[in-house]
């Protein structure tokens, strides 16, 4: 890791503080957080995504550390799904949000700052983020469309056309054929796009912390959901990072590429999954609560997570 752990963090919990108060003072004004939201997944974060595979040789994307990744996500996710459906008693539809809200990692608004501020390259979030968009979320959308009661055919061609539709996984497919035609930017078009990705990691963290103040009532459900909300929280935060740390070690995976798949695996919930549950007849307020809860306990959790993993080379 680069420059240390703790003063790594330094930074992202000074930015997320910020605009945490810009949030809770309302300095931009009602919609701000709304607004600032958009530009960072329109713009700033399919900026920062195509800049990096324009820099990042196609060799990184065959990192090792995607496969211990990958094992940790399918063993929480597996873990998820049998506790929704066998435990909490959740239809199947609310048994696959389960499931994956306890291991679909936010790779873009925090993954990227994150793993820029740690490891010094975000390459291994663009491996992330097509993974989970080209696997996770179809397998998701799949499971929630079988359970809708509307006309499937609309849903089933947003579903294809999703790649093209979502700026972050445009951006990433389009970098990496970029990269691997031999291709190169103009200097007029290359300049701006650089200036961009640069505030855009600034401008998630900002927005992360605003974020941070639209959930201030406590968790919605009974005593049930609440112990189901409790239960994906320690999934996500702790059993992934856990079982991704446990499965690179057993692949030998080099520790470099293990640290930055553990950090990782140990980032809270991704937003995107309560996007992708809110177009359905579902609670998607139990999503909603755990994005937030579990982003709110990531500040503290991944900084342990880093000084632990820094210790294991």
């Amino acid at each position: 890791m680069t420059g240390g752990v703790l003063p790594a963090f330094a930074p992202i919990w000074a930015l997320t503080g910020l605009g945490y108060l810009l949030g809770r003072f309302r300095v931009l004004g009602e919609r701000a957080e709304e607004v600032l939201t958009r530009y960072v997944f329109t713009v700033a974060m399919p900026a920062v995504l195509f800049s990096t595979m324009l820099d990042t040789p196609l060799t990184a994307l065959a990192n090792p550390g995607a496969i211990a990744f990958l094992a940790g996500t399918v063993v929480v996710g597996g873990i998820g799904f049998a506790l929704g459906r066998w435990v909490f008693r959740r239809k199947p539809a609310e048994w696959a949000v389960t499931g994956m809200a306890s291991c679909y990692t936010n790779a873009a608004n925090l993954g990227i700052p994150v793993t820029m501020q740690l490891f010094g390259s975000s390459a291994f979030t663009v491996v992330l983020i097509l993974l989970q968009t080209l696997v996770l979320m179809p397998s998701l959308l799949a499971l929630l469309e079988s359970e809708a009661h509307t006309p499937g055919r609309s849903r089933w061609r947003a579903l294809v056309a999703l790649p093209v539709r979502t700026p972050v996984i445009a951006a990433s497919l389009l970098g990496v054929l970029f990269r691997a035609s031999g291709l190169h930017l103009p200097a007029l078009a290359a300049q701006p796009l650089h200036l961009i990705a640069g505030a855009g990691v600034g401008t998630a963290l900002l927005v992360l912390g605003m974020s941070l103040t639209s959930g201030g009532r406590a968790p919605v459900g009974d005593g049930t959901r609440r112990t189901e909300l409790a239960t994906v929280v320690a999934l996500k935060l702790v059993a992934q990072p856990v079982i991704t740390l446990g499965a690179g070690l057993l692949l030998g995976v080099p520790h470099p590429a293990l640290a930055v798949a553990v950090v990782c695996a140990g980032l809270p919930t991704a937003q995107n999954v309560f996007i992708a549950t809110s177009q359905y007849a579902l609670d998607s307020r139990f999503v909603r609560d755990c994005v937030l809860v579990s982003t709110l306990l990531a500040m503290g959790s991944l900084s342990l997570l880093a000084w632990l993993v820094a210790g294991i080379g």
